[in-house]
């Protein structure tokens, strides 16, 4: 995958409970220890059953405007997809509103048909395609998205709309089962995120580590089995680092993925209220 975090001004437990990484006979919390209990999910496909999906709900509204950016590296599905409707994300379009300083802000996932123009005017700014290389024509953030939408639910391309009107795109994802984790200590139920703040007025005034940090709220929220969320920008892209530190994320190690080198940024459940 390219890598997630933005442009000039962003920004891209199933089991008995969430993974601290505390260990039992110190107490001490190790924040990147790898815990190996495979997610339930991933269980099940290994034993070749699906499990039971949800069909998204979709907003039906209008468009916006051109372009920030956040590089996401390319969501290979690594087994065979399951049924279109399965979701292994908790049904990201039921998560609500998250109320901010800037306004209500809502996760809309996309419908190609409707998102489509506008998702491609953004990646066609300059700013936005230096990371996450999908400019060109329409036809090549088509294929990027649908490969998603056809997909398994481990990956859910999204419109962010502020009061009511559509201003950025988001790809929320399942870490732990995505290639990513081959190369950090992932912990079951992991949730990535990638974020292009589209229209031009919301850059610059950090909007995007406000939003970062309201969606990475909405993440632990309506997904209790999560503990942490997690981000990979480019390490170049400091704009979108920083935006992803005022977010409450804190940088964790750098690491080398396929088509760039990251920054590994990490919000714990543990320490929301306190970043």
């Amino acid at each position: 995958m390219a890598a997630g975090g933005i442009a000039p001004a962003v920004e891209p437990a199933d089991a008995v409970g969430p993974s601290t990484g505390t260990d039992p006979r110190t107490g001490e919390h190790g924040e990147d220890t790898m815990d190996l209990r495979l997610p339930d999910e991933l269980l099940a496909l290994i034993a070749g059953e699906e499990p039971d999906g949800h069909r998204a709900r979709r907003w039906d509204q209008g468009t916006a405007q051109p372009s920030a950016s956040g590089t996401p590296h390319r969501h290979l599905s690594v087994r065979p997809a399951l049924r279109h409707h399965d979701d292994l994300l908790d049904r990201v379009a039921d998560w609500g509103p998250a109320e901010t300083t800037v306004g209500v802000f809502h996760l809309v996932p996309v419908r190609v048909e409707r998102d489509l123009p506008l998702i491609s005017r953004w990646m066609n700014d300059p700013a936005t395609a230096a990371f996450w290389e999908l400019s060109g024509p329409q036809g090549v953030t088509e294929d990027h998205l649908r490969a998603q939408l056809a997909g398994d639910g481990r990956s859910v391309p999204c419109i962010g709309v502020l009061d009511g009107t559509p201003m950025s795109y988001w790809e929320i994802y399942r870490a732990d089962l995505d290639p990513l984790a081959r190369h950090y200590p992932v912990r079951p139920h992991d949730t990535g995120v990638h974020l292009l703040v589209g229209a031009v007025a919301d850059r610059g005034r950090g909007v995007g580590g406000l939003l970062l940090r309201a969606v990475a709220d909405l993440v632990l929220a309506r997904r209790p089995s999560c503990a942490r969320v997690i981000a990979e920008p480019d390490i170049r892209n400091t704009p979108s680092i920083a935006a992803f530190l005022t977010a409450g994320f804190r940088f964790s190690a750098e690491v080398d993925l396929p088509a760039k080198r990251a920054a590994l940024m990490v919000r714990d459940r543990a320490l929301r209220h306190l970043l």
